[in-house]
């Protein structure tokens, strides 16, 4: 297991350095100042006096998380949002744990290729290419399975077990737009008459659809 696991992480780093997606670093460090006002290319730096360990640090990752969507799936990210130090670095991960049965659906990371090590249980998963070609295949614990940069793609857990990865991307910052949320849930709303041409339904089809995605109120 410690084999494979260092295997993924030279794979990972080769991966970064060689085809890396955000801009290449001009210091030794850059930890994100959100709360700067600057507006740039990332986010502004820290004054190096004021940066400390926990700028570098996360532990969001080690533990399953409560997985309690409706679709089965829960991601979380460990970007730069979460990890400051991340900024101009280049690189981020995710944790995604699924239910039995459970789907990360549909979506696309506009600004990184994905790379997924299997901690734990078996996946069906696939990419499409503009092509329109579905390539697809089951991993299982320690395998690997890469999803090039904006291309559509999924993961469902088909087995009776939980399962979980570690998704490993070349962005501080991947970015997310899940296909179904992203035509359904958007605001303002892609009208009725786009969304029922473009999937060659009704309007009513439309609307169920529309209320099946809205947010769940508390």
């Amino acid at each position: 297991m410690v084999a494979k696991v260092l295997a993924y992480l030279i794979l990972f780093a080769i991966i970064s350095s060689t085809v890396t997606s955000d801009p290449d670093t001009l210091q030794d460090l850059c930890v994100a100042a959100p709360s700067s006002g600057v507006k740039v290319n990332g986010f502004a730096c820290k004054e190096e006096a004021n940066v400390t360990a926990a700028d570098f640090f996360f532990d969001g990752l080690a533990k399953p998380g409560v997985v309690n969507s409706s679709v089965g799936s829960l991601v979380t990210a460990a970007n730069v949002d979460k990890i400051p130090g991340l900024n101009t670095l280049g690189v981020s991960l995710s944790r995604i744990d699924y239910a039995p049965g459970g789907l990360n659906p549909p979506h696309t990371h506009p600004r990184a290729t994905e790379i997924v090590f299997v901690l734990e249980g078996e996946l069906d998963v696939g990419f499409i290419t503009t092509a329109n070609k579905l390539i697809t295949k089951t991993i299982k614990k320690g395998d690997i399975y890469v999803f090039p940069k904006a291309l559509v793609h999924y993961q469902k857990n088909n087995g009776d077990k939980a399962a979980s990865v570690i998704s490993a991307f070349n962005s501080q910052l991947p970015g997310t737009q899940s296909i179904a949320a992203t035509l359904f849930t958007a605001t303002p709303a892609v009208p009725d008459d786009v969304l029922t041409k473009a999937f060659q339904v009704g309007t009513k089809e439309i609307d169920k659809i529309k209320s099946k995605l809205a947010p769940k109120k508390s």
